[in-house]
Formats: structure tokens, C-alpha cells, sequence
């Protein structure tokens, strides 16, 4: 196959039919790829047996559906899978599915690496090295129906997508959105707008923008009841503060129509577990729409943080629920293959400027990356 094939993955549906006219192609081409792909998973064009031989073999020639290619997988007890993707011949991502009763989700990633520097989360001690592009954001979901034996005409084997994995989905969003319009679109994989989460580290501008753009559930790594404690956990508040962040989010609720935004906050044992810091918390979040996620610490080497004890976890829910804000505590999952909430950690070799700042350089040990100064 040419490098300079097309990956139709790529394109959402405008573009797709676009690409196709300037092949020579009719518009209603387009819409029979789109099924082919999206409806039914194709990724050869001889499969496609409706289309025109002679149309087949142009496709051939200068377009590809072309799929992450995974490196390895991982079985959890639990039911979870973790697959480790390729980027390139040194960097890999991570994506996750979790079953659960009555549903199953797709943790997928956007970017290998992160720099958003969070100290709690292992993708962030990675560093960054690049953005995912939308075929690679979108391939995920298609290689995760693929390897769960999903056939045309049956029930779709995932409910739920979360841009939750690897990066910071904001920090890519050239390349997030149309991902997101592609999995939202009625005639291809049609997520429901709830049922497709946006998680962000708090990219106030970028919150606002996807305002403009587009109409999905968004979830906002909280972490703290105050400035102070937050500068420390996540570094991006540093820039944009909590009332800033908070301001931003009821703003695109109040334009997408939404129910809420969810905002998760990790149980760290000793530093933002008291129950003073969960009536703080819902002080802040009280008369909004706003629900809470738990979410006990996953451990990963060389952390410094310890999980909450479950009676302080417990206790600090009861204090959240008492100020009136809805509350939940988030099931582990995956933790006995690092495939837990906080602990994807992926391949990356870092050679850019990373931290919010701060010159990193990454060494591969057994796939995963010792961090030095």
C-alpha cells in the first residue's frame, strides 16, 4: 500500500464525500462507503460488493481503512482488556473495555503521552510525544468491535466511549472533534451525545470552543476543593483557576442543553480526603449542575500517593451527598493489568517539551518510561 494513500478513517462524512467527487466519484458513493465502514467494518474495498468494480479498484489505489495495529493484550480478571497500540516503531497507546452489567465501555485515548503533569496520573510522568490523529481516535473504536467479534446486523458490543485514556483530549482538538462527530453520526456509529465523554484536565478556552463545536458529556479531572491543593495535583490551574474552570463549564452546559458535568476527583490518601475538603467541595458545587465522581487512587511505580481507606472514601461521599451535590464512587476495574483508572502508561519516548514547561527526557524500561530531569 502507497504512503500516500488516504486514510478514509480520517475524514468525517462532508469531507468523505468531498474526497470521493474530487476522485470522480457521485456523492451517493460516499454514503455506501460510510455504511461499509462504519455500519459494518469492513476495512478491504473488495468487500464492498455493491460498489463498482471499476470504483473498487480506484479505491485500491489511492485510499486505505486502515486500523491501529495492536502490539499487545492484556486479560484482567475482572473481564477487563487492555490493548497496547502502535503509534509508530517506538511509541504505543493504551485503549481499555470495561463490561459491565447492562453496559460496556471503551476507554479510548488522543494523544501519546500527556503534558498536562497531573502527579497522580502515570500517562502523565510519561511525558508527550505526539497527538493520536482522528483516524488513529476513531480506528480505536473499530479495532476494539473487531476484536470483540462484533458482526453486521447485531447488537453493538460497546455502549459507551470515553476519551478518558492516554492525553489530554482538549490539548488535540483539531483532531478530537471530528473524531467525535464521526462516533456521533446518525449514519455511521451513532453514540448517543451521552453516552460519548470528554474528559479534560481543564482547557477553560478549549472548553468554550467545544461549546461552539460540539455536543458530547463532559466529565473535568476536579481533584481538589481549592486553588492551593489543586496547583499541586493538577498544574494546569496554575493558568486557569477553579472559579474560571467552574464558570467554563456551566457555560457549555448552559449551551449544549446538557444535564450535568461530571467532575471526578481521585482519594488520596492524606491530601484530599477529609471530610473538611468534601463539604468544601460541595459548597462549590452546590445549585449546579454537577455530580461527582469518586475515584479511588490506582497505584503506579514510583508514586508517592497511597488510595484513600474505604471508610474515609465512604465518609467523604456522606459529607458531599449531605451538601447537596449527587455523588458516586467509581468501581476499580482493570487494576491487576494497570488498565485502572490514572495508570495507562502506553510507550513514549519523550522529545518535546512536556510539563507544562519543563524539558523531560524519557528512557523505554519494559514499556514503560523512567522520567529524569
Amino acid at each position: 500500500m502507497s504512503v500516500e494513500c488516504v486514510n478514509l478513517l480520517g475524514l468525517t462524512r462532508p469531507q468523505l464525500e468531498d474526497w470521493v467527487l474530487g476522485q470522480g466519484g457521485k456523492a451517493f458513493r460516499a454514503r455506501q462507503l460510510w455504511s461499509w465502514m462504519y455500519k459494518r467494518g469492513a476495512t478491504q474495498f473488495d468487500a464492498m460488493t455493491d460498489l463498482a468494480k471499476d470504483f473498487r479498484a480506484q479505491l485500491s489505489a489511492t485510499a486505505q481503512i486502515r486500523l491501529p495495529e495492536i502490539v499487545t493484550r492484556q486479560d484482567a480478571a475482572d473481564g477487563t482488556i487492555k490493548w497496547m497500540l502502535k503509534a509508530d516503531d517506538a511509541q504505543a497507546f493504551e485503549m481499555v473495555y470495561i463490561p459491565e452489567e447492562g453496559r460496556a465501555t471503551l476507554c479510548i485515548s488522543s494523544q501519546v503521552g500527556c503534558a498536562m503533569d497531573c502527579s497522580f496520573c502515570s500517562t502523565a510522568q510519561q511525558g508527550f510525544n505526539r497527538n493520536l490523529t482522528t483516524a488513529e481516535i476513531v480506528g480505536q473504536v473499530l479495532l476494539a468491535q473487531q476484536e470483540l467479534g462484533f458482526q453486521p446486523g447485531e447488537n453493538r458490543l460497546i455502549s459507551n466511549v470515553v476519551l478518558m485514556g492516554m492525553g489530554e483530549p482538549l490539548a488535540n482538538f483539531r483532531n478530537v472533534v471530528p473524531a467525535m462527530r464521526i462516533l456521533l453520526d446518525e449514519l455511521g456509529l451513532d453514540f448517543s451525545r451521552r453516552r460519548l465523554t470528554l474528559s479534560t484536565s481543564g482547557l477553560v478556552p478549549q472548553i468554550y470552543k467545544l461549546a461552539e463545536e460540539s455536543n458530547v458529556a463532559l466529565a473535568v479531572s476536579l481533584h481538589a476543593p481549592d486553588d492551593e491543593l489543586r496547583n499541586q495535583l493538577v498544574p494546569i490551574n496554575r493558568l486557569h483557576p477553579i472559579r474560571e474552570l467552574l464558570d467554563a463549564c456551566w457555560h457549555y452546559i448552559d449551551e449544549q442543553n446538557g444535564r450535568s458535568v461530571t467532575f471526578e476527583y481521585v482519594m488520596l490518601e492524606g491530601v484530599n480526603d477529609s471530610p473538611a475538603q468534601a463539604r468544601a467541595l460541595a459548597r462549590l458545587l452546590k445549585g449546579h449542575p454537577a455530580k461527582v465522581n469518586l475515584i479511588p487512587f490506582n497505584p503506579f511505580p514510583g508514586t508517592q500517593y497511597r488510595r484513600s481507606k474505604p471508610a474515609a472514601i465512604l465518609a467523604f461521599l456522606d459529607q458531599v451527598l449531605k451538601g447537596g451535590v449527587m455523588a458516586t464512587i467509581r468501581k476499580t476495574r482493570g487494576d491487576d493489568i494497570d488498565a485502572a483508572c490514572g495508570q495507562l502508561a502506553g510507550r513514549v519516548i519523550d522529545r518535546t517539551t512536556v510539563r507544562l514547561g519543563s524539558r523531560r527526557i524519557g528512557v523505554v524500561t519494559q514499556n514503560r518510561v523512567a522520567v529524569g530531569s
